[in-house]
């Protein structure tokens, strides 16, 4: 199998993992890669609709049916009194916290036919291609994300 294909193929596995993980969890994809964006810190709409790579009107949909749900806010954006940024509600944290572990073990288990020194190098040769293209952080590593249980001792 080519680059390309097995490429192209792993994207599919990895966005049926995420499409599972959201019906779970009664979102739509876009909602839990939205979430997990907002994992990392609050975004204004600009920035947001480039790391998700959706159009203003694709992406003001996309926060007001989220928000609808109670999962996301809009808040004063504190650099610019004009702006709003999209941060994650109390209910939202704790929504998207139980999402990223459901989809991270799904994610997980895909290749789970290589073994530990194969799963090395596949995570180093994919983390090069992913820096190389300088793709946004759109899903945190798992050390990097405020935990419910880290919260709770601040």
């Amino acid at each position: 199998m080519s680059v390309t294909t097995a490429l192209v193929r792993a994207s599919f596995l990895v966005n049926a993992a995420y499409a599972e993980s959201s019906r779970a969890f009664g979102l739509t994809p876009q909602q839990g890669q939205l979430l997990c964006v907002l994992m990392a810190k609050p975004y204004g709409m600009g920035e947001l609709g480039a790391v998700l790579g959706l159009a203003k009107s694709s992406l003001t949909g996309l926060v007001d049916r989220t928000a609808q749900n109670g999962f996301v806010r809009r808040e004063p954006d504190p650099l610019d009194g004009r702006a709003v940024r999209i941060a994650l509600t109390d209910r939202g944290r704790e929504l998207v916290d139980e999402f990223y572990a459901a989809t991270c073990r799904r994610v997980e288990a895909l290749p789970a036919s290589l073994d530990g020194a194969e799963r090395s190098v596949l995570a180093d040769l994919l983390a090069r291609v992913v820096l190389d293209n300088e793709v946004p952080v759109v899903f945190m590593e798992a050390d990097d994300c405020p935990s419910a249980a880290a919260r709770e001792q601040v």
